[in-house]
């Protein structure tokens, strides 16, 4: 292949060019090329338009990691609309908000969650279903009949992903649309490949793992196929079937979670010696704290090619390069070149080098939006800045940390604690396997920081555990830090991609104060 070729950046021109190279290997491990993509994007964009679909519209998706969902994901960007991805595992009230709140003019579903949305779909929505039908209607009647061929127009369109919702309703976060290309917009994603150092050769094969629903999934999955490279599906993440697939397909790159990070590394050793992962070129993370620790036993097995980033849909993005995050531990990077980053005091002034504040950022000249919420848009910014209340501080290298949440922080008689620095230390014990501090109301101290944690395979009883990890973090944290009460759970309550649902910790029976 020509230099000339290897540079050539967008879906659509590698469909023409190479139509017989494969796009996506599914779950069950069908083969489509890019021809065959590209013609069905095409047949969904002639669909939606032949439905009154028109440039400006919303089309919303609930479906699983399948070669259905990157197709619309296609479509909507060659149509000039706003494509809502959402989260399968929501409930029926849940999804509706988003579909009403959205103005969703059709929705587009896996079958397992058909009846979720029939359920949730207000009337004279139109919902297509990817699979068997057994109410609502069959992808196939969308997309029968229609051309193969370009749309006459193709302009670009636009994600509006909707917030997670722990602290309140989920807002919709939108940008205004560019107007520009489809094939001039699949240049934006040129930034993603520059800023982590990437070649080609790192989206060969490009594993998805993690729900797309998420634009820390989808957003380098389709990077992928604006550089010509091959997606492997993964539908249901287990360490073993990630392991299987990385060996089976040479994958060379893919998203993580810190979540999976620990999963994997509490196999067995003769199991994860017995897997090949030497063709992994890059993983990209974030999403969720990582322990130092955790990250460290990641980077000693994959080798040096762990690149972490933070940021979210409203805001920026920093990176942490994998020497960087060595010479830097725990630093979740510096700023991209297109993101502006500021740490700012409750009165909106900058701190000193060092300090700790709100986290601000933006990204390029972005100006988002919650969708039909000016309040909250007006009190998340600063300027032309944006923050979503992380709190963290810059050091003298102008690399980022992240130390907790403003809206987590816990008083403990005056002293402001955050419950991140809390569970960094609570992972970085061996018989700890997950962990979340919240606080909790004290009549002496006002608020006390406590501990819900699941203890790992090797661990010993939990009240043999619990003071033994007592001990650990008497060491580490000053005393307004320590936890005062342990709660030991089984599991903790994480969506897929690692966000750990603090609302919703629940007290067990096995306390230790």
């Amino acid at each position: 292949m020509s230099e000339e070729t290897q540079e050539q950046i967008g879906f659509r021109l590698w469909a023409v060019s190479d139509p017989g190279l494969y796009a996506i290997i599914t779950a069950d491990d069908e083969h489509i090329t890019y021809g065959e993509l590209f013609a069905e994007v095409n047949r969904i964009c002639h669909g939606l338009r032949a439905r009154g679909v028109n440039e400006g519209d919303t089309v919303a998706v609930v479906m699983r990691n399948s070669a259905a969902m990157v197709a619309a994901y296609l479509a909507a960007m060659q149509s000039g609309i706003y494509l809502v991805t959402i989260n399968y595992h929501l409930t029926t009230p849940e999804i509706a908000y988003i579909l009403e709140d959205s103005e969703a003019k059709i929705v587009l579903c896996s079958e397992r969650v058909e009846d979720t949305v029939l359920a949730a779909v207000r009337p004279g929505v139109e919902v297509f279903v990817d699979g068997e039908a057994a109410h609502a209607r069959p992808m196939a009647e969308l997309t029968d009949g229609m051309p193969a061929t370009d749309p006459e127009r193709t302009p670009h369109g636009s994600l509006m992903m909707y917030t997670s919702g722990t602290t309140g309703r989920p807002k919709g976060v939108k940008r205004p649309l560019s107007g520009i290309s489809a094939d001039k917009g699949a240049l934006t994603y040129v930034w993603l490949f520059n800023e982590f150092g990437m070649s080609r050769e790192a989206f060969a094969a490009w594993l998805v793992s993690a729900p797309m629903y998420h634009s820390a999934n989808i957003t380098p999955a389709i990077g992928a196929l604006n550089w010509g490279g091959t997606l492997v599906l993964m539908d249901g993440w287990t360490p073993e079937g990630f392991l299987r697939r990385v060996q089976e397909h040479r994958v060379t790159g893919t998203s993580m979670v810190p979540t999976h990070f620990n999963r994997l590394l509490r196999l067995p050793a003769e199991v994860r010696d017995g897997c090949d992962v030497s063709s992994l070129r890059y993983v990209l993370h974030g999403a969720a704290p990582c322990s130092v620790e955790v990250k460290k036993q990641i980077m000693d097995w994959f080798g040096p090619v762990v690149y972490e980033y933070y940021g979210s849909t409203e805001v920026g993005t920093t990176i942490a390069r994998p020497q960087e995050w060595l010479d830097h531990p725990g630093t979740v990077g510096r700023p991209a070149s297109i993101s502006t980053l500021k740490i700012l005091d409750r009165d909106g002034n900058e701190v000193p080098v060092g300090g700790t504040g709100i986290v601000y950022m933006r990204q390029g000249g972005d100006r988002v939006e919650y969708h039909n919420d000016p309040d909250k848009t007006d009190g998340s910014r600063r300027g032309d800045l944006m923050t979503v209340w992380d709190v963290g501080h810059v050091d003298e290298d102008g690399f980022l940390y992240i130390t907790g949440r403003a809206a987590e922080l816990i008083l403990v008689g005056g002293v402001n604690v955050y419950p991140a620095e809390i569970e960094s230390a609570l992972l970085g014990h061996e018989w700890i396997s997950d962990a979340g501090v919240v606080g909790l109301p004290d009549p002496d101290y006002g608020e006390i920081p406590a501990a819900h944690i699941v203890l790992s395979d090797i661990a010993p009883d939990a009240s043999t555990a619990v003071v033994a990890i007592r001990e650990h973090l008497a060491g580490r944290l000053a005393g307004p830090k320590l936890p005062k009460k342990y709660f030991v759970h089984t599991s903790l309550p994480r969506d897929p991609n690692g966000k750990l649902y603090k609302a919703r910790l629940a007290d067990t029976e096995e306390v230790f104060a």
